[in-house]
């Protein structure tokens, strides 16, 4: 007889369903196929004692498990729970409970052998202790996703995963915690409620939440001014000062402030962050924006994702919210460099040798440096004891092409202790982010309207297109500049005498303008006025022509 469980196989963000065939024959022998890798190849060693374990005898016959399709790599030990239940319905152990008994006693015939097989209602998944024990897996909500597509019943899976599962509508979810509980349940022995969350309210309830607030910085005004229309344009952000002038602190607190997660940017999120098992076992959804802040040590595959098994990165855990690089001067030039693409294309595609994935990484990149590289460069209280070929050479460690893709640059001077002894809190994250979300709203108008007035003809109407989920003035294309950033005679004026007179490159152009957009809407203006061009381009300090040569003089 050949029984058949169902679950799923996880490459990268593509989840795939797979059937486990499972056959016993006459002999003595036990094959697994189906391109599994070490972890599903181990498992039959886990299931064989677990099995013993739960007190079911492993069967002493020729046992053929084929993971189908065949051709699709399968990794992890997720494949326990429905390969070993396979083969104790192979091994006809499996009975259901006789109609209305009462006392468990089974009859009948061998689950897996009739038409009625409950093995077929559900995705079964799970990894198992030696002692039968369930768990847990990566890439629940995205499973679950896949069982209500290919319209299963219902997925079992470990105890620990079932309340991210649960905010999938349309399906059952049960959460088992050991193989026992999981073979009454099919044999018809137990049968709980299955676990039904309130997705919505449980958003609403967590929405907002932060241990952190804006008001906890005293001073820098102009940098929180700053931070303000990066979150509210989603540009991207370097700031530059001495050490412990706030930097990091200000940064740590820029999520506070952006737009709450909407229930699909949270979906999106969440499946990243199921794959990379980043998920706590009570957590059901991600609620707030992430906020990945690596080591300057960090990996050029960490950051953009890839490994023996694809694993998504540093760029991809923080889609939806803020990647901080603080130091990001200490960066290897080959790290630094891989950012550049991802920046501009907002997904990263990692090709090797065996595979071949896509994560998306829509994010906003907040970075801090020092001045040099004893960080008092300029500093009216310490002295810099740097060289100018060492001030020279650290500054160049950040190439003109990833300067360009920075849009807000922001230096910093160090709170005197007298100040900071006397001034009341500052302003708090919910009052900065109340301006912040109505800019935002603007923006989305704005764009909404601009989708809608497209025909068929025009490039930006592919629905599929990266530039149809352009919502904020940071993703602006050069055809939209044109049409929303479009500055009066007066402030072009203004512009190209700033970019005469301060050396600015030509690159600066379209940032200056992209940021400008962004305060007049924070103004409410429908136009975009020399006063916003003026404060728009006192953010592209690293554009300056005498950047560069700082040290040398």
């Amino acid at each position: 007889m050949i029984v058949k469980t169902y679950c799923a196989a996880v490459n990268g963000l593509e989840i795939s369903k797979v059937t486990v065939e499972t056959s016993l024959t006459n002999g003595q022998s036990l094959t697994l196929t189906g391109l599994g890798d070490e972890a599903v190849r181990e498992s039959l060693a886990r299931i064989r004692t677990a099995m013993i374990h739960t007190g079911y005898k492993f069967p002493n016959r020729a046992i053929t498990i084929n993971l189908s399709p065949a051709n699709k790599k399968k990794e992890g030990s997720s494949y326990d729970l429905p390969i070993s239940i396979a083969i104790l319905a192979a091994n006809e152990v499996l009975i259901p409970t006789t109609t209305g008994s009462t006392n468990g006693t089974t009859t009948g015939t061998p689950i897996g052998s009739t038409t009625g097989n409950p093995l077929n209602d559900y995705m079964i998944l799970g990894e198992l202790g030696l002692d039968g024990s369930l768990k847990p897996i990566i890439g629940a909500l995205p499973i679950a996703l896949l069982a209500k597509k290919e319209k299963f019943k219902g997925i079992i899976l470990p105890k620990e995963n079932e309340k991210e599962a649960a905010v999938v509508s349309g399906i059952d979810v049960y959460g088992m915690s050991t193989l026992d509980e999981v073979i009454n349940f099919i044999k018809g022995i137990n049968t709980p409620e299955p676990l039904k969350l309130d997705i919505n309210e449980l958003f609403a309830q967590q929405q907002g939440k932060f241990d952190i607030d804006f008001a906890d910085v005293k001073g820098q005004q102009q940098v929180k001014r700053a931070l303000e229309i990066a979150a509210a344009g989603g540009h991207n952000v370097i700031m530059i000062g001495p050490p412990g002038s706030g930097k990091s602190m200000m940064a740590k607190r820029l999520p506070t402030i952006l737009p709450p997660l909407s229930l699909n940017e949270s979906l999106e999120t969440t499946q990243i962050h199921s794959i990379a098992g980043k998920m706590n076992p009570d957590q059901s959804l991600i609620f707030q924006r992430p906020f990945r802040s690596p080591h300057h040590t960090i990996s050029q595959v960490a950051l953009v994702g890839g490994g023996t098994n694809p694993q998504p990165g540093e760029i991809s855990l923080a889609h939806n919210g803020v990647l901080f690089m603080d130091e990001l001067p200490e960066l290897p030039r080959s790290v630094l460099e891989v950012l550049r693409q991802p920046l501009e294309d907002r997904k990263i595609t990692i090709s090797r040798a065996k595979y071949n994935v896509e994560y998306p990484c829509s994010f906003m990149f907040v970075a801090s440096m020092n001045p040099c590289p004893c960080g008092y460069y300029g500093d009216p209280t310490h002295q810099c004891n740097c060289t100018p070929g060492q001030i020279s050479r650290y500054l160049s460690k950040i190439s003109g092409p990833l300067l360009d893709r920075i849009d807000i640059h922001c230096e910093i001077q160090a709170v005197p202790f007298s100040q900071l002894s006397q001034m009341q809190p500052g302003e708090p994250s919910a009052s900065i982010r109340e301006r912040v979300v109505k800019a935002r709203k603007i923006q989305e108008k704005r764009f909404g309207d601009y989708y809608k007035s497209l025909d068929s003809s025009d490039p930006d109407y592919t629905p599929n297109s990266l530039r149809q989920r352009i919502h904020c003035n940071a993703m602006m294309t050069e055809k939209m500049l044109r049409l929303f950033a479009q500055p009066d005679e007066a402030s072009l004026d203004m512009l190209r005498m700033a970019m005469e007179r301060l050396k600015l490159s030509a690159r600066a152009y379209g940032r200056i303008l992209k940021v400008a957009r962004t305060i007049a809407d924070l103004d409410g203006s429908e136009k975009i006025l020399s006063q916003h061009i003026a404060e728009a381009i006192g953010y592209r300090n690293l554009d300056r022509g005498d950047w560069a040569e700082r040290g040398t003089v």
